[in-house]
């Protein structure tokens, strides 16, 4: 099973934090990180900020040297899909081959309001990240020359031949997530390299990845990479946990009791993430991604490379 730690960007994650946590990855042996890709706090709005998800991501891919990068998920109400094809193609060439495209709908109402990006209804949404889907996917990195429509707007893209393709061949994977609807799963099927789904049961896992699995069987492929994101906390032991959680609690406003957390997250000792992971992989999912809320702690960070993917490897 592969691991790659997730952080929630928009919560006051400085430069100094990213390069730290980046630094921690690599040297402890976590293969991944992951960042949210939001503008706006969801804790503390008034107090907390973020750094640009693809602003960072390039810089990071600069600083770093084995670490896989990427974004879960960069909603496609944000950027135009020129824009986003030709940012992720640049921060894989920044990073040698390294990095990662999560793409999604958006859901935030208030954060869209805030900085002056529509907010659709989800159909709406929907028909926004198909075409941003395909633009990406089968405009600038298949070099499809079709004329294209994005929200609305009629345009053609010009001489692709002469841009710079991405680094990984045929292109960076591309990873959608959600719950498995039948229109998600039908583009996932068709554009996706890999689904997530976020802090499910054993029977979610079981229903979403099957429906994707059809999904890519209907349309003449295999079944595609199914992973999982959760909430995450972890001690070496019983003391370690209940230190972390209380520490938790303070960063997040989220009550963590150390003896009865939420069956939703994947927590507890080093011996009860390891046994929930593995149960994780038996329902078949290839990777987990382990949101790690307080993005200081590199203790834990170390922790979950040092005790947690070997265990898991």
């Amino acid at each position: 099973m592969r691991i790659a730690l997730m952080i929630e960007g928009q919560e006051g994650v400085t430069w100094e934090d990213w390069v730290a946590l980046a630094q921690t990855c690599e040297a402890s042996g976590i293969e991944a990180l992951f960042r949210s890709d939001h503008y706006q706090s969801f804790s503390r709005p008034h107090e907390r900020g973020a750094l640009d998800a693809w602003g960072t991501i390039c810089a990071l891919a600069a600083r770093t040297t084995t670490l896989r990068l990427g974004t879960m998920v960069s909603p496609a109400s944000f950027r135009h899909p020129s824009v986003l094809a030709k940012l992720v193609t640049t921060a894989d060439h920044v990073s040698g081959g390294r990095i990662e495209l999560g793409l999604g709908t958006g859901w935030a109402e208030g954060e869209h309001t805030a900085y002056g990006f529509p907010f659709a209804s989800m159909r709406g949404r929907m028909d926004v990240l198909e075409e941003q889907l395909a633009i990406v996917h089968d405009g600038h990195w298949s070099r499809g020359d079709a004329p294209w429509t994005f929200a609305g707007e009629h345009y053609t893209v010009t001489d692709l031949d002469a841009q710079p393709r991405p680094v990984q061949d045929p292109h960076p994977p591309l990873i959608m997530g959600g719950a498995a609807g039948p229109r998600a799963a039908r583009l996932a099927a068709r554009f996706a390299d890999e689904y997530n789904t976020v802090m499910p049961s054993l029977e979610e896992i079981a229903e979403r990845r099957g429906r994707v699995a059809a999904a890519c069987e209907a349309a003449g492929r295999e079944p595609i990479p199914f992973s999982v994101m959760a909430t995450t906390l972890v001690g070496a032991d019983v003391a370690e946990l209940r230190r972390r959680a209380e520490a938790f609690s303070a960063w997040t406003g989220t009550p963590a009791d150390a003896g009865a957390l939420d069956p939703t997250w994947i927590a507890g000792t080093v011996d009860d993430v390891v046994a929930k992971l593995k149960a994780y992989e038996e329902a078949g999912v290839a990777r987990v991604f382990l949101q790690h809320l307080d993005h200081r702690d590199l203790e834990a960070v170390e922790l979950i490379g040092r005790a947690i993917v070997p265990a898991v490897a």
